[in-house]
């Protein structure tokens, strides 16, 4: 094989993210065809990306001999169906986070991506952004000491699709945006959660809290790792002000700081020493770079017959750990995980 072809399901934004890298940016990857809902952006996408195999019902796509493996960017309500589908008729899956709604729904993608031998990779692109690797790669050196408490900010810019206001169908705010803090904290950790204490609140969307009445804009996650690592997670969404991912890691022997709300190469000091610079107004600004790279690594590990090194253990964890979060924001006690 020399070229992965690739189906891509969902052709919302980071969907289009995802199709734009393979035709566009990898040579070893081959776009062979498009798969959603919606038919206005589905012919839409089509005519953008010159894709003319267009499919309302993903099963359509995913029987096709010529397609060997597929980008699932859907709601994350339908991810356990489609990727045990993909699965089952043999093509290896790239799973947009959350994985799935429920721990169970988990298991079955992993169960079904084991049983008929296909790889399976969670879209956590921080893994392959520069700075969040270097700091790992720091942290193991072990030149730090141990990492004692990792703060991380995650605020998205605007509000979700309407699906993701409905709990039941999202898992909320934490889910949608923060699965990436969430699993962060537990790869530069290096420890799985063992206590999750959450508190949010409707600060913004007053419109939607008859029709969602468990809908928060604002939450702040406090966790414990299992080998007694402290974090901290904040949410926002919708921030308003732009893109907002940083990471502290305050080690023994010093601190580690990812990102920043402004955008590199420019800034501007006023003769009254203010400052003013520009802040990142979309995720797709922000990781562009790591997208790429997470889709890379994906299409070599398929073509090296490799298992990707984000796996569906990795997308189990972070969903037990907003799950956690969200009933402990529920019950207001902090929840243990097992």
């Amino acid at each position: 094989m020399e070229k992965v072809r690739l189906c891509l399901a969902g052709v919302g934004r980071a969907g289009m993210v995802h199709a734009k890298n393979v035709v566009y940016r990898l040579e070893n990857a081959e776009l062979v065809a498009l798969v959603d809902t919606n038919q206005e952006a589905l012919e839409k996408s089509g005519g953008e990306l010159g894709i003319k195999n267009l499919y309302i019902d993903y099963k359509e796509a995913l029987n096709r001999d010529d397609a060997d493996a597929v980008i699932i960017v859907t709601p994350t309500f339908t991810h356990a169906e489609i990727a045990c589908y993909a699965a089952q008729n043999k093509k290896h899956i790239m799973l947009e986070k959350p994985m799935a709604l429920t721990p169970d729904e988990c298991d079955r993608i992993n169960n079904a991506a084991k049983k008929n031998a296909v790889k399976l990779q969670i879209g956590f692109m921080r893994r392959f952004d520069v700075a969040f690797t270097k700091a790992k790669e720091i942290i193991d050196s072990g030149e730090m000491g141990r990492v004692m408490i990792i703060k991380s900010t995650g605020r998205g810019p605007g509000l979700p699709p309407a699906w993701a206001y409905d709990l039941s169908r999202s898992n909320g705010m934490l889910a949608e945006v923060n699965s990436h803090d969430f699993d962060s904290i537990r790869w530069l950790g290096g420890s799985d959660y063992e206590k999750v204490y959450a508190q949010a609140e409707n600060f913004k969307c007053e419109d939607l809290r008859q029709d969602y009445p468990s809908f928060y804009d604002n939450a702040v996650v406090n966790v414990r790792l299992k080998n007694g690592t402290l974090g901290s997670i904040d949410g926002t969404c919708p921030a308003g002000y732009g893109y907002d991912a940083r990471v502290e890691i305050l080690c023994e022997k010093g601190l580690i700081q990812i990102g920043d709300v402004k955008e590199p190469g420019f800034s501007q000091v006023r003769a009254d020493g203010t400052t003013v610079g520009s802040a990142f107004k979309s995720w797709r600004d922000r990781f562009k770079d790591a997208y790429l790279a997470e889709m890379e690594h994906f299409v070599t590990a398929i073509l090296n017959d490799n298992e990707p090194c984000v796996t569906g253990g990795d997308g189990k964890k972070a969903v037990e750990a907003v799950i956690a979060a969200n009933k402990s924001i529920q019950t207001g006690i902090p929840i243990e995980l097992g």
